[in-house]
C-alpha cells in the first residue's frame, strides 16, 4: 500500500483557473512518485538499483515554471489525441474537421493546449491520486464534450495508469503519458547501454513528417525487430538508425498484456511494461538538443532518454484498417498501462 502526500506547489497565471497547481507524492517501500495537477504530469519518480541506492529516473524540472514554459511534453498525460494527425484533418459523419498545426504539417498531441497544458480537479485515493477534467465541445477543434478521469495507483513496485472517457459526439480519443526515463538516472547523458525489448510483430512505417505510411510492416529482418533484448547504442549504429520514434504493433486485447521490457546493465534497474492498448510509440529522445536545463541543472542532449507511450496508431482516425481510435456516445473510453521497477 502506498501513502499520499498532498501540499499546494504554486501558482501560474498562465494555465487558468486562478492558476492553483497541487503537487502529490504517492510512495511505496519501492517507489516514490510525484505528480501535479497541472497536465497530470509525473515530475520525479525514484526506484532503487541493485544496491538498494534510490535516483529519479524521468527527465523534467526542479520547479513549476518549467512546466509552464514550452517543453517536450515531460512527463504529462497526452489527449484529446496522442501522436500525431496527418495536415490536422480527418472527417467524421460527413463533416471535416480542422485542428490546430503544431507540428508541421501536422497535428500533435491534443493540438496547442492539449491536455498536458491545463490543470485537472485532484481527488485522493487511498493509494493513488484521480485526476477530472471536461474538454468542452470544439478544444481544440475536436466534436464533443469529453469528460476525462486518469488515475495514478501505486502499488509496491507498480505505477498503474487507467484512463477513462466518455463523449457527447462521435470524437477520436487516443490517451496517454510521455514520461521520459533514463534508468541510469536523470541526467544521464545517454540510454546507449539500455537493453531492450518489445513484443511486436510490426511496426508502422512512417513518411518524412512522421506520418505512418499505412502498411502494417513485419519486424522480421528489420531494424526494428525488438522482440530479443537489443543495446539501443550497438542497434542503432548497426542499422545506420537514427533513432526511434515509431508504433510498434501489439496484439489486440482486452487484458493486460506484456508490452516492452527495458533493462540498464549498470545499475541493474528494469523497467517491464504491461497495457491494454493495441500499440506503442518507442521513442529515444531524438529531438532533445540540450537546449533546457532541467533537473539540477543538467540538460538533455539527444537520445539522454526514451518513453513508450502506449496507445492507439498515430493517425489512425484517418485510417480504416487501423484500430478504431472513435469513441461513441453511450460508450466509455478504459484503458490501463502499468509500470513495473524491478532491480536485480
Amino acid at each position: 500500500m502506498a501513502g499520499v502526500q498532498r501540499e499546494l506547489l504554486g501558482h501560474s497565471p498562465h494555465v487558468g483557473e486562478a492558476g492553483a497547481v497541487e503537487k502529490f507524492v504517492l510512495k511505496s517501500d519501492r517507489v516514490k512518485v510525484e505528480l501535479l495537477s497541472l497536465g497530470c504530469i509525473i515530475t520525479a519518480l525514484e526506484t532503487r538499483d541493485r544496491d538498494g541506492q534510490a535516483s529519479d529516473i524521468v527527465v523534467g524540472f526542479d520547479h513549476l515554471e518549467g512546466y509552464v514554459n514550452k517543453h517536450p511534453y515531460f512527463g504529462a498525460v497526452i489527449g484529446r489525441v496522442a501522436n500525431r494527425i496527418a495536415k490536422g484533418k480527418f472527417i467524421l459523419e460527413g463533416k471535416e474537421y480542422q485542428l490546430a498545426i503544431n507540428n508541421k504539417p501536422n497535428s500533435l498531441h491534443g493540438g496547442t493546449k492539449g491536455f498536458d497544458k491545463v490543470l485537472w480537479t485532484p481527488e485522493v485515493l487511498p493509494n493513488g491520486v484521480r485526476f477530472f477534467r471536461i474538454s468542452p465541445d470544439n478544444e481544440e477543434g475536436y466534436p464533443g464534450e469529453l469528460k476525462v478521469w486518469v488515475t495514478y495507483t501505486l502499488d509496491g513496485g507498480e505505477l498503474a495508469i487507467n484512463y477513462r472517457a466518455q463523449a457527447s459526439k462521435a470524437t477520436p480519443v487516443n490517451l496517454t503519458n510521455h514520461a521520459y526515463f533514463n534508468l541510469a538516472g536523470q541526467g544521464s547523458r545517454d540510454i546507449y547501454d539500455h537493453e531492450v525489448s518489445i513484443e511486436a510483430d510490426s511496426y508502422l512505417p512512417v513518411d518524412d513528417t512522421c506520418i505512418p505510411t499505412g502498411e502494417v510492416a513485419a519486424v522480421q529482418g528489420t531494424g526494428f525487430d525488438l522482440r530479443q533484448p537489443v543495446e539501443i547504442g550497438k542497434h542503432l549504429k548497426k542499422f545506420h538508425l537514427d533513432g526511434f520514434d515509431h508504433n510498434f504493433c501489439l496484439k489486440q486485447s482486452a487484458v493486460r498484456q506484456f508490452c516492452a521490457r527495458v533493462h540498464h546493465p549498470h545499475s541493474g534497474r528494469t523497467l517491464e511494461v504491461y497495457t491494454t492498448q493495441p500499440g506503442v510509440q518507442f521513442y529515444t529522445g531524438n529531438a532533445l538538443d540540450g537546449s533546457l536545463t532541467g533537473k539540477g541543472g543538467t540538460t538533455y542532449p539527444k537520445h539522454s532518454a526514451f518513453c513508450l507511450e502506449t496507445q492507439n496508431w498515430p493517425d489512425a482516425v484517418n485510417k480504416p484498417h487501423f484500430p478504431d481510435v472513435l469513441l461513441q456516445p453511450g460508450d466509455e473510453y478504459n484503458h490501463t498501462t502499468w509500470f513495473r521497477f524491478s532491480a536485480s
